[in-house]
């Protein structure tokens, strides 16, 4: 086995937790079942997986919001051109598979939703790939906790999915696979598998406050009977009589008890055990697995406001620093594992940023008005991006005319008709014969109005 080899099998070893298998779809049925519906448990005694984690709150926001962004984006398909442009593909093939149609069942929204909410859960999205010839028709979505990947004898990537109890061995180039955070090696790693102790402390104190309300909010504890000594059947009595007092429903009951009997509570109550601040902790802990501002998902941090341009900033910051890296590896999975490669040095997918400022009318008027004043976008290109029809001349680049390069600063670089009229005009008058015409002009009306006054008044 040559040096790349054995760093991939020890990558592969890291990502999975085991040689040859990956965690969450070993090569047996019963314990892939076993660890994928059942889970393990992590040190507060929690099972914790993907269905349990999606149980608190913060865990689902996170995910939702995520891949309801992504979703909601839309996939393009362009072209390099010549001069360094490009030009939109709407009639390439992979246009129709990533934009209009992935498959027979999904509409894009919810095929790219779905692979970013797999990511998240599981470090991996799957998808078959429907083909003919080299052209990919469907993308059918495959469960990633059905599937296992391996390394065959020929040291190649052979994907293994799990259906009703067969195996299909499936090509890597028959599998559309979008990895989450990885180390080099062949799947994504599971914030649900790394933050299994974070999830199950999260998951605990849910469960305690919930029985804790469910008990109406009634500590449990010891009876002391002072020097009293109970038979076993008496103690049994006791635990039934208490057991009928708890319960929403029997909130502020009396119950007798016997002379020298005395409570002692054996748990803290939740104010000294900080539930509320711990669950409070537990949300941002959520979100540090999960890539996402507490703020995105309603939760703020005492003396933090919910809006405002410190929370605008915020959210830029997150789209930035977090959400653009996962778009660029969606972009460059699409480019490798679905377009020839001949096609792939000219044509390319891209997700429209744009998209997220579709509801703010305010961020896009401001676009518009720089890229209309720096000659960036022609009126028409504009109207075209609000779904508003092109006007008859409205193809045109603009530039404000104060703008000049350092170099022009003293002359006259605006060359526009009015400018060329104007020079034209001072020429004329500074030309040789022009004092003298003007001269002429002037003595002939001088002449005229003499005659015209001296046939109205004869007597002068």
């Amino acid at each position: 086995m040559d040096g790349l080899s054995w760093l991939r099998s020890g990558l592969s070893w890291f990502a999975t937790g085991q040689s040859g298998k990956l965690s969450g779809a070993p090569e047996d049925e019963p314990t892939r079942k076993a660890i994928a519906y059942g889970g393990r448990a992590d040190s507060a005694g929690q099972v914790v997986n993907q269905r349990t984690a999606l149980g608190l709150p913060a865990a689902w926001a996170c995910v939702r919001l995520k891949s309801d962004v992504v979703g909601s984006m839309g996939m393009g398909v362009h072209e390099k051109a010549a001069d360094g442009g490009r030009n939109d593909r709407t009639d390439h093939w992979l246009y129709d598979l990533v934009h209009e149609e992935p498959n027979r069942d999904q509409t894009p929204a919810e095929f790219w939703s779905s692979m970013v909410a797999c990511m998240d859960l599981w470090g991996n999205g799957y998808a078959e790939k429907e083909m003919l010839g080299n052209r990919v028709t469907a993308l059918t979505p495959l469960a990633p906790d059905q599937m296992s990947v391996v390394r065959n004898r020929d040291n190649e990537r052979v994907y293994r999915f799990y259906d009703r109890g067969q195996v299909e061995t499936l090509p890597a180039d028959k599998v559309f696979h979008l990895r989450g955070l990885t180390l080099g090696g062949d799947m994504g790693l599971s914030a649900i598998e790394f933050g299994r102790r974070t999830l199950g402390t999260a998951i605990a104190a849910n469960r305690t406050a919930a029985d804790t309300f469910h008990g109406g909010l009634q500590l449990s504890g010891f009876m002391e009977t002072g020097s009293t000594s109970l038979k076993p059947e008496q103690r049994a009595d006791l635990i039934q009589i208490f057991d009928g007092f708890r319960g929403d429903a029997m909130r502020g009951r009396i119950v007798p008890l016997e002379k020298d009997f005395k409570f002692a509570p054996l748990t803290m109550n939740p104010a000294e055990a900080q539930l509320l601040e711990s669950r409070a902790w537990d949300v941002e802990e959520v979100c540090r697995w999960f890539g996402m501002l507490p703020i995105l998902i309603g939760h703020s941090a005492k003396g933090q406001t919910m809006w405002g341009s410190g929370i605008e900033q915020l959210l830029l910051g997150w789209q930035t620093l977090l959400l653009n890296p996962l778009l660029k590896n969606i972009e460059q999975a699409v480019k490798k594992q679905l377009l020839p490669l001949a096609d792939r040095k000219k044509i390319y997918p891209e997700i429209n940023r744009e998209a997220l400022m579709a509801a703010d009318s305010a961020a896009r008027a401001a676009l518009y008005s720089a890229f209309g004043q720096n000659g960036v976008m022609t009126r028409g290109e504009m109207r075209n991006r609000e779904n508003l029809p092109s006007l008859e001349g409205d193809d045109f680049l603009t530039v404000q005319s104060n703008l000049v390069r350092l170099q022009d600063l003293g002359k006259d670089v605006a060359a526009t008709p009015e400018k060329q009229l104007r020079s034209a005009f001072a020429g004329m008058f500074e030309s040789a014969g022009m004092p003298m015409i003007i001269e002429e002009q002037v003595n002939a009306a001088v002449a005229r109005a003499l005659s015209e006054k001296s046939h109205a008044h004869p007597e002068q």
